[in-house]
């Protein structure tokens, strides 16, 4: 059984977290009395869990809620960290696997899903396939990061990065603002708050060792998986630039490449449901509000095939 005292206050009100190794595990303060499952949250690069309303929507399904803040991400970014900075995309399902134990200590038999966003995605497939939690009842994919929208005068020739990698893993290969997460701040026309450090316009730098790791699990999902629980892969209806003159900013994915995400879903295992979400943005659930209402409806009539 757990113990207690190791959990504290979060900055985001109603939660509390602890660490866990090198992540930290945040969990709603008030969960169901007696929940029919459990739901754990992985967020994507350049990015942490802050989505209350996410929270409030599985809670209202019954579902005992925790969010997951990867390694050298958000709360668990240490001094000297390289944000985000992994070599191997099993590093992440290191970290999910570590929530996913801690989650069944608390809630021991109990059914679980994992709700898996971006790059979160990508590791959260992969950890899905090759060493899936006992608890493990359901997937749910949200714009997984299965390739990038392709950036003018930023590709690195493909065969380079895995020797840049070995060399120079630190190297920065391209940085670019995030005019993406800039829309998604209320200031801006969007309708989050969030800390900009921790999620910031000014953008990650892509790294040549991160990126080396996250092409080898890209190239994995291409080959097909192994996933032996239901999924949901949703994705908005299309892909555009990240560019502030870009007038579906605000209503198209422009971070992943959803025709990437429509060719291997059905490679991932042999239960998958898709949800195309018309006008929504990368984050599905941060959508505006018609396509995120459609996003939250499409897990909630998903949800059964899990969680009966």
């Amino acid at each position: 059984m757990e113990d207690a005292t190791t959990w504290e206050d979060d900055a985001l009100a109603g939660f509390e977290s602890r660490p866990l190794g090198v992540a930290t595990l945040v969990r709603a303060t008030v969960q169901p009395a007696s929940p029919r499952g459990a739901v754990l949250h992985v967020h994507g690069y350049n990015d942490y869990f802050f989505q209350e309303h996410l929270a409030e929507f599985f809670l209202e399904q019954g579902l005992a809620f925790y969010a997951v803040d990867l390694r050298r991400a958000g709360r668990s970014l240490r001094e000297g960290d390289v944000p985000h900075l992994v070599s191997d995309i099993d590093e992440l399902g290191d970290d999910i696997a570590a929530a996913t134990t801690a989650i069944e200590d608390v809630h021991p038999g109990l059914p679980l899903v994992v709700h898996a966003h971006s790059n979160g995605g990508l590791a959260a497939a992969i950890w899905a396939s090759d060493r899936p939690a006992a608890s493990l009842a359901g997937l749910i994919l949200d714009s997984p990061f299965f390739a990038a929208v392709a950036k003018r005068g930023h590709r690195v020739a493909t065969r380079a990065v895995p020797m840049i990698a070995r060399a120079r893993p630190l190297a920065v290969l391209h940085q670019q603002p995030s005019h993406y997460a800039t829309r998604l701040l209320e200031p801006e026309g969007g309708a989050w708050e969030f800390d900009t450090t921790w999620k910031t316009p000014l953008g990650v730098p892509v790294r040549a060792g991160w990126l080396a790791a996250i092409r080898r699990a890209q190239a994995r999902v291409a080959r097909g998986l192994d996933i032996r629980v239901p999924v949901l892969v949703a994705r908005s209806h299309s892909s555009g630039p990240d560019h502030p003159d870009n007038p579906l900013l605000g209503f198209q994915d422009t971070v992943v490449d959803v025709r990437a995400i429509a060719r291997h879903a059905q490679r991932l295992g042999t239960d998958v449901t898709e949800a195309v979400i018309t006008g929504g943005v990368h984050e599905l659930s941060l959508s505006s509000p018609v396509p995120r209402a459609a996003y939250l409806h499409a897990i909630r009539s998903w949800l059964p095939k899990a969680i009966p």
